[in-house]
């Protein structure tokens, strides 16, 4: 079976990226970003993430179109993602989720696979599965959010983030 993939990487120990800045969207999520930067672990043959799609100029990491996948090919997406959160004792919930278009630039905003998980000592890692079917011009986005007690967001930094689309192409029909 045909399978598209895109595998996206942003550390904060690589020289030049800078820390993340963590800012809330309407939704109370975070659009990770990534850089266009195709050296490292990240790969992108299909130009999934490219800074040309979605707008009129061309993106820059770390404006939210650096958040982006745009798929190559309609298909069965397996997304998968990790994150490493700083330490830090005022989240008492860590909170991800896929989303279908999430700047509404193409079909609308569209959340699924969402998963929270409580606080444990020391840095935060969490790594996160979801399939869904996925189109070509419909972009997807990983979103993220540290909450203390009574929902409040917190702009707790991570320090890792990876985000990575399967396509398989070729799904049987009956």
């Amino acid at each position: 079976m045909p399978v598209a993939v895109c595998s996206l990487k942003w550390e904060l120990a690589v020289p030049g990226t800078g820390q993340q800045r963590i800012s809330y969207d309407s939704d109370g999520y975070h659009l990770v970003r990534f850089p266009y930067d195709r050296s490292g672990e990240s790969t992108d043959p299909w130009r999934m993430h490219d800074p040309g799609r979605g707008g009129e100029g061309a993106s820059a990491f770390p404006d939210p179109r650096s958040g982006l996948i745009w798929p190559s090919h309609n298909g069965w997406g397996v997304l998968s993602a990790m994150v490493i959160w700083e330490a830090d004792t005022r989240p008492t919930e860590y909170r991800a989720r896929f989303v279908r278009d999430p700047l509404g630039q193409a079909t609308g905003y569209d959340s699924t696979g969402t998963t929270d998980s409580a606080r444990t000592g020391g840095r935060q890692f969490r790594t996160y599965t979801w399939q869904f079917f996925v189109k070509k011009g419909t972009p997807v986005g990983l979103k993220v959010t540290a909450r203390g007690t009574g929902d409040q967001r917190l702009a707790v930094p991570i320090t890792l983030a990876e985000f990575k689309l399967a396509i398989h192409t070729d799904v049987l029909l009956p």
